[in-house]
């Protein structure tokens, strides 16, 4: 049952609903009712002048097809992947993997951009690290308002391999980001991070599973996001410990701003431990900007709405500090910039 099913079937009894606990927040039977044409090859797309100053494009997707670079060219240390779709009201899917060998170091940047409206889109990404190989992967996922996106990264980490992620997600009519981990311990560490910036109608999944299934494996997770108008965020997080994971060191934490009685925000963390000699917590506030701090920034003369961006932008900005490349982190500062000083 999956979106990707749906897409090549046309069947829509395939796609999940909220009769399925993890995605009673996100229904895409009840909102999906008629199958999309097949999005067609279009040869070019624009260029992305933000992303071009950073490095140039490895691969560029559009509807769904690699039609620019290869996943294989680029540096082998750095990459860009750019997930374009631009055909109005039609329906794609891509799998696009990524393998890091066995003390191999990569950074990955995938960008997600809408060009066109009334889009339904579904990516998945199998990755694989070896043994003491590294993974930092940004991702920004800039889908049209009125679009449904899904995606599903499925990662397998090897003893000592170290998966760091960040996820900046700007919302769509339903967008969902799911990251499953399958952790073999082993001095293996899997950082999951995200930031939800939502207004309008718009509505964000950050939606997480990390398997910690052999002893001596950490991981820490933090999402921090904001919602405003009618806007709904969900985040779903669940750490799982096996039996026989001894010494796993897991925490997560979620922290939301609510900016509006109409906006919502849907948490659940979750810890299944079924091991001994683990350190597991997990954390989650839902609240809103603190009255005296905006007092605060007003009586020195700071218009209201730029106080408000500035509390704002400080209380997201812990989320883009943990990224460690230096270009990368300034990348998603500037994404930070752009959502909370641009437009609702």
């Amino acid at each position: 049952m999956s979106l990707a099913s749906t897409l090549r079937t046309g069947e829509l009894d395939r796609l999940p609903s909220r009769r399925d606990e993890d995605w009673r927040w996100t229904d895409l039977r009840g909102l999906i009712r008629v199958a999309p044409p097949p999005s067609p090859a279009v040869p070019a797309v624009a260029a992305n002048p933000v992303l071009a100053a950073l490095l140039e494009p490895v691969a560029i997707y559009a509807n769904g097809r690699l039609i620019e670079g290869s996943e294989a060219a680029g540096s082998p240390d750095m990459r860009l992947r750019r997930f374009v779709s631009s055909t109005d009201g039609t329906g794609h899917g891509l799998e696009a993997p990524t393998e890091v060998p066995a003390g191999g170091r990569l950074l990955l940047i995938d960008s997600f951009e809408g060009h066109a409206s009334g889009y339904i889109a579904d990516a998945r990404f199998p990755v694989r690290l070896g043994e003491g190989a590294k993974l930092e992967r940004v991702v920004l996922l800039g889908d049209a308002a009125d679009a449904v996106s899904v995606a599903l990264t499925e990662v397998e980490l090897a003893p000592g391999a170290i998966f760091h992620q960040t996820v900046l997600a700007s919302g769509a009519k339903r967008q969902r980001f799911e990251t499953r981990v399958r952790h073999h311990g082993g001095g293996a560490e899997a950082r999951l991070d995200g930031v939800y910036v939502l207004s309008g109608q718009r509505h964000s999944d950050q939606t997480t599973q990390i398997e910690h299934l052999q002893p001596g494996g950490a991981t820490v997770q933090l999402t921090k996001g904001m919602v405003q108008d009618q806007a709904r965020a969900v985040f779903q997080g669940r750490i799982v410990v096996a039996e026989g994971a001894d010494g796993t060191d897991a925490r997560m934490g979620h922290h939301a701003l609510v900016l509006s009685d109409r906006a919502e925000v849907d948490a659940k963390p979750e810890l299944e431990i079924w091991a001994d000699d683990v350190a597991c917590a997990h954390g989650n506030t839902v609240g809103a900007l603190d009255e005296e701090a905006m007092f605060y920034a007003r009586s020195r003369g700071i218009p209201e709405a730029e106080a408000r961006a500035m509390l704002i932008g400080a209380f997201l900005a812990e989320v883009a500090d943990r990224i460690e490349h230096i270009q990368a982190r300034e990348l998603a500062h500037q994404w930070l910039a752009t959502q909370l000083g641009g437009p609702s």
